[in-house]
């Protein structure tokens, strides 16, 4: 029971309403409105940005303070002392793994990664120009069609085998998005290599030339992953939850975490990075775009600068600035024109002190965009590599709700359209 009470009082109510107020582990108190319903009332919240729609242990976020953590860790730490499918571990099962624990994992994973022979048949349907969200929305869905024996949502064990196999077959699905478009032949996983070792060989071999796999561009891979692992009940998330409230199965419901990641509001925002450096061309053009994006009446806007939850800086963002440096570093890349552009404009956002007052610093979708573009990996695949790791969040947070009770989402809605009218006669 809730210590802490609200009192509402509404006109024409005669009676005033208490409302239990309920604190968490950290952050806002929450003020519980469920009961609202009986009095005929409804709360008005366009966005859902001041409603609590969950209770969740999973992932908590201070965007004033900069502050981000996974089952209590901060992500820093775990960019700099874990990896990956140990925060995918984490994630899942809430605490870290031991030494026998994360062997297990890893070796489960592994033995996962290869997808029925028959979806290779399914991406046949798609243009060859289809963009990647589309075909991964798809196969990602289809899933579904091959995996009966473990969709029992009221089964825990089934769950964890349908998490497992999420977490090992998206990458091998993202590969083969990209081995589709581009008219090469799909490339199998392989059991020696790690995660992220696996996804660039996927992605960059071929069957008459496989290449070793440089440890820096695996590291980066790595962190690009864990970095964009969960990040609470952002729109993806949330519509994961929603979809999995119905009694959806697993892969339909991260098939609509990846449609709604699609959206460039969302996801798409590391892609809008490299159309924006394109579209400034040259170094000698810098100075021109930065004036129009401090003119308010221009349209102009520089992507990658600043974030809608993190005021003062995303802390993603500094890990990723070293793992831009290595990347640059070992490809030797350091007078790409494209990424000249972007370094000089991260130096203005970081010494420009109109940047500066308004916390538009370089967050994480700035440098794994240039570390994707780097690395060899197109812009129109930056949203499925995305989604690729962002699957164990959605995979955690839609079995934390089946795990325990809920009620299937139902929004309400201010209706301001016509009242009751009659049918015109003829």
């Amino acid at each position: 029971m809730a210590d802490i009470k609200a009192t509402l009082t509404v006109d024409g109510i005669e009676e005033s309403l208490e409302l239990p107020v309920y604190k968490g582990t950290l952050g806002p108190d929450v003020v519980d409105v469920r009961s609202l319903t009986s009095k005929n009332l409804f709360t008005y919240d366009p966005g859902f940005v001041s409603t609590a729609a969950c209770e969740s242990k999973i992932t908590f976020i201070d965007g004033a303070k900069g502050i981000l953590l996974h089952r209590g860790y901060p992500i820093d730490q775990l960019a700099e002392k874990s990896d990956y499918l140990e925060t995918c571990f984490l994630l899942l099962h809430g605490e870290l793994p031991t030494a026998e624990e994360k062997e297990v994992f890893v070796n489960t994973i592994k033995n996962h990664t290869m997808v029925h022979e028959q979806l290779n048949h399914f991406f046949n349907g798609f243009r060859r120009d289809a963009h990647p969200m589309a075909i991964m929305c798809g196969v990602v869905g289809a899933l579904s069609a091959f995996y009966h024996d473990s969709m029992d949502i009221s089964n825990p064990e089934h769950r964890i085998i349908s998490a497992h196999r999420l977490i090992a077959k998206i990458p091998t699905l993202a590969a083969m998005v990209y081995k589709y478009s581009m008219g090469q032949p799909f490339m199998y996983p392989r059991n020696d290599l790690n995660y992220s070792e696996n996804f660039l060989h996927m992605m960059f071999n071929t069957p008459c030339e496989e290449k070793a796999i440089s440890p820096v561009l695996s590291k980066a891979m790595d962190r690009i992953f864990l970095l964009h692992a969960d990040h609470e009940q952002n729109a993806s998330t949330s519509t994961v939850r929603l979809a999995g409230s119905t009694g959806a199965n697993p892969f339909a419901c991260i098939a609509s975490g990846i449609a709604a990641l699609w959206g460039p509001a969302h996801g798409g925002a590391n892609e809008a990075v490299l159309n924006m450096l394109e579209e400034i061309g040259d170094v000698s053009n810098i100075d021109t775009f930065v004036a129009k994006a401090k003119d308010k009446e221009d349209p102009f806007r520089l992507m990658g600068f600043g974030h809608r939850v993190y005021k003062n800086f995303d802390p993603r963002a500094k890990v990723m600035k070293q793992t831009c440096d290595e990347v640059l570093a070992e490809l030797g890349m350091e007078n790409d024109p494209l990424l000249k552009i972007a370094l000089k404009l991260e130096k203005i956002a970081t010494e420009d002190e109109y940047f500066i007052k308004r916390g538009l610093y370089p967050n994480v979708d700035f440098y794994s965009g240039i570390i994707l573009k780097a690395i060899g990996i197109p812009s129109e695949m930056f949203t499925v590599i995305f989604a690729t790791g962002r699957t164990p969040g959605w995979i955690a947070h839609w079995n934390e709700m089946i795990s325990n009770d809920y009620r299937i989402g139902r929004p309400r809605q201010l209706y301001t359209g016509s009242p009751k009218r009659d049918y015109p006669s003829k």
